[in-house]
């Protein structure tokens, strides 16, 4: 899959908010040119920020996040928050025995699910440059995203 084909598939879930920043966002130059998927039904995203449930990362940020080595080019890593027990499932391990696992994973491996270089423990995995994999993993997050939702009350 390319990022247009994912940020098209993710776009087309319910209530969801994919953002690509740029210099006229607001966000940090490093982010400039990825891509943050949020799930937001009453467009209350930047009165109440969140995490997003999925992300596009299109370059290595450095002194904090080298492991995939992004900056080869056409590479991408899209990233996922499945939570600890799909983590498991996934991996093999839940997300909180990573740093024992941290040395044996190939973060640069394309099109393989591996846990995240730097947010495993919270339960989010990788794929760099993935394939159709990708699709279901997705719709599960976005999935797990509406199911965590509290909208935002009037007061």
């Amino acid at each position: 899959m390319t990022e247009n084909e994912i940020i098209e598939f993710v776009s087309g879930f319910a209530g969801v908010v994919a953002m690509t920043v740029s210099e006229d966002s607001g966000a940090p130059e490093i982010a400039w040119g990825d891509t943050f998927f949020y799930y937001d039904p009453e467009g209350t995203l930047e009165a109440r920020p969140r995490q997003p449930f999925a992300t596009i990362v299109t370059k290595d940020y450095d002194g904090f996040d080298t492991a995939s080595d992004l900056n080869r080019p056409g590479v991408f890593r899209l990233n996922i928050a499945v939570g600890s027990s799909e983590f498991e499932r996934l991996v093999g391990y839940p997300p909180k025995e990573h740093a024992e696992h941290h040395a044996d994973t190939d973060y640069t491996a394309a099109d393989r699910v591996i846990p995240h270089p730097v947010y495993s423990r919270q339960g989010w995995i990788s794929i760099v440059n993935p394939g159709e994999q990708a699709r279901p993993l997705l719709a599960e997050a976005h999935a797990r995203a509406v199911a965590h939702h509290r909208p935002l009350r009037a007061s």
